[in-house]
């Protein structure tokens, strides 16, 4: 009995010094002061802020210290700031699209000299000196569902714009915009989604164009589009399918120069597109994306379960398994419901439905959702 007493006391005791522990931190967070960043190898741009903001509310609502780092397009700067977070001390990095030519090797490397250091990555592929696909132990990989950003692109045209030809089966004369293979992986995955309607007969390429000028290729594809539609006689191409709204935006530019009806499609948004989807007359009907504010406090969720050494609670959002490599939902957002004035990528919430606004595949743990709600 007396030991039964001296144990609950030495419980009870335990726990008061617990509580007042997580009084004095204010959260009770298991991930209370850890350091940690996001670094972007592109440069900044709308859905990137939205996405770093949205990782910055998400870290310090669990009580971590964030910053975030642009690149500008350089795979050295990328490497160099790496490099310096994690010799300055930082618990975990959140890391975007590292180039498939190094970042196998180099985050390796890195993972090595710094075994407490939690990496989490978006948009990075992992691939040997051999180019043989490879894991980093510990290292979560997360994609946007690439596949299906093509595919719901691909299903509204076919039977939305064009229902009537799907429905007597004959195909639907695409003008594809993309790059050659292996020019950046989340391409090569659209690509994959893009193949499913090649191969069941319901969309047929015409032709496939794109910038060979990367240095400004918004113009370059409003050149190559013109060159282009002066090839074909009206109806000949149905609808044009692009891979990237930046290469998007240099079609449209065409489209309205020509004065020609034809719709296109594209893969992301921004305020740029949305401003030309809702001009007068804009034949850009759709858009296919992911909710960037949730990427981003999805990215800091897996960091933060990596650090509390929670990886069972790491649920790939399309299977809903416990996984090392995981893929966002994608939605379609339409022209339609963008025809009020005055709209901003921040007011899809409101608009793009309920898969756009679909929480349901967040990680979580009973401590973050204390936390975050």
């Amino acid at each position: 009995m007396f030991l039964r007493k001296t144990a609950a006391l030495l419980t009870a005791v335990i726990l008061l010094f617990s509580a007042a522990g997580c009084a004095e931190t204010g959260s009770g967070s298991p991930v209370e002061g850890k350091k940690v960043a996001y670094i972007m190898q592109m440069a900044s741009s709308d859905i990137f802020e939205m996405w770093a903001d949205a990782a910055q509310e998400t870290a310090e609502g669990l009580g971590m210290e964030f910053h975030a780092f642009f690149c500008g397009g350089s795979d050295e700067e990328w490497q160099d700031t790496v490099k310096q977070c994690a010799s300055e001390g930082y618990d975990g990095l959140l890391l975007s699209h590292g180039g498939q030519s190094y970042a196998y090797t180099f985050l390796k490397d890195l993972t090595e000299q710094y075994p407490d250091l939690k990496l989490v990555t978006f948009d990075t592929l992992f691939y040997d000196e051999s180019g043989q696909p490879q894991k980093i132990e510990g290292v979560t990989q997360f994609f946007q569902q690439d596949a299906q950003l093509a595919e719901l692109l691909l299903d509204y045209i076919c039977n939305d714009l064009y229902a009537d030809k799907t429905a007597a089966g004959e195909p639907v004369n695409i003008l594809k915009v993309w790059e050659g293979p292996q020019f950046l992986s989340s391409f090569d995955r659209r690509q994959e989604g893009y193949a499913v309607y090649e191969e069941r007969g319901l969309i047929k390429t015409v032709e496939t164009i794109g910038p060979a000028d990367h240095s400004d290729p918004e113009a370059f594809m409003a050149e190559v589009t013109a060159d282009t539609l002066a090839d074909y006689e009206d109806g000949e191409i149905d609808a044009i399918w692009c891979c990237y709204d930046l290469y998007a935006r240099g079609v449209y530019a065409a489209l309205q120069a020509e004065n020609s009806g034809i719709p296109m499609v594209s893969v992301d948004i921004c305020n740029a597109d949305i401003d030309k989807m809702t001009e007068d007359g804009s034949t850009w009907k759709a858009c296919a994306t992911t909710n960037w504010s949730y990427n981003g406090e999805f990215g800091i969720r897996v960091l933060a379960l990596e650090l509390t050494g929670e990886y069972d609670l790491i649920l790939d959002p399309m299977t809903g398994k416990a996984s090392d490599w995981l893929e966002l939902p994608a939605s379609l957002v339409t022209q339609e419901m963008l025809l009020p004035d005055d709209m901003d990528i921040t007011d899809l919430e409101a608009v793009a439905g309920a898969s756009y606004n679909d929480r349901s595949w967040m990680p979580e743990a009973d401590w973050m959702t204390e936390l975050l709600g």
